[in-house]
C-alpha cells in the first residue's frame, strides 16, 4: 500500500465530521500527496509529506493512544493534517553541482521553498483546515503548537498549551519521533 493509499484509508475511516469530504477534495487539488516534508531534513523526497503524515499517525496510535481518554478522530486529524501548511509550499528548482568523477558541473534538482501564503507554520495549517472543517479546541492547539520550540519561541505560551491540552504534547512527541527516529533514510534529492 502506498503512503497516499494509507492516508486516504485512515482519513476516510476516522475523519467523519462535516466538511471532511470538502477538505479532502481541496487537498487532492494541491500537491500534498507529491510534495516533500522538508527541503533537506526529513522526507525531503517526492511524496515525503504524505509519508511523514502517515508516520506521525502511526506513531501517535502506537505510543500515545488511550481509548478511554483519547478520540481517534482527533488523532487522525492532528497527525494527518498538522503539516497541511506545506501543500503548495515547495517547488522543484535546480542548482549546479560538480560531478566528482568527471569534474563537470551538472544541473541537479532540489526542493526550494516558495511560500505564497506566509502565515506561519502551525497556525497556517489550522487556518487551512478551518476553511473547510471545524476543529475542536484541543485539535487546533495541538496543530498550532506541534513544532514546540522549533517554531514560535514563546515558551510561556507553549508551556501553557502543553499543560492544558495533552493532545498537543502527544502530537509534538509523535512528530519528533517520526522525524528524527522513524524516517531516517527517507531523505533524497528531488525526483
Amino acid at each position: 500500500m502506498t503512503a497516499k493509499e494509507e492516508f486516504l484509508e485512515i482519513y476516510n475511516k476516522y475523519i467523519t465530521r462535516r466538511g471532511a469530504e470538502e477538505l479532502l477534495e481541496w487537498i487532492e487539488r494541491t500537491d500534498f500527496f507529491d510534495a516533500p516534508a522538508s527541503t533537506r531534513y526529513h522526507c525531503s523526497c517526492e511524496h515525503g509529506l504524505v509519508i511523514h503524515s502517515v508516520s506521525v499517525f502511526n506513531t501517535m496510535m502506537e505510543r500515545y493512544y488511550d481509548e478511554e481518554q483519547d478520540n481517534i478522530e482527533s488523532f487522525a486529524i492532528c497527525a494527518l493534517l498538522h503539516d497541511l501548511c506545506k501543500a503548495q509550499f515547495y517547488k522543484v528548482s535546480s542548482r549546479n553541482v560538480k560531478n566528482e568523477q568527471t569534474g563537470q558541473w551538472e544541473k541537479v534538482p532540489y526542493y526550494a521553498i516558495e511560500d505564497k501564503f506566509p502565515y506561519g507554520h502551525g497556525e497556517k495549517s489550522v487556518f487551512l483546515i478551518e476553511r473547510k472543517m471545524r476543529l475542536k479546541l484541543d485539535e487546533a492547539m495541538a496543530i498550532r503548537w506541534h513544532m514546540g520550540e522549533f517554531g514560535d519561541k514563546n515558551s510561556n505560551t507553549i508551556s501553557q498549551a502543553y499543560n492544558d491540552y495533552p493532545l498537543a504534547v502527544k502530537l509534538h512527541l509523535a512528530d519528533l519521533e517520526s522525524t528524527y527516529l522513524r524516517e531516517k533514510g527517507t531523505s533524497a534529492v528531488a525526483r
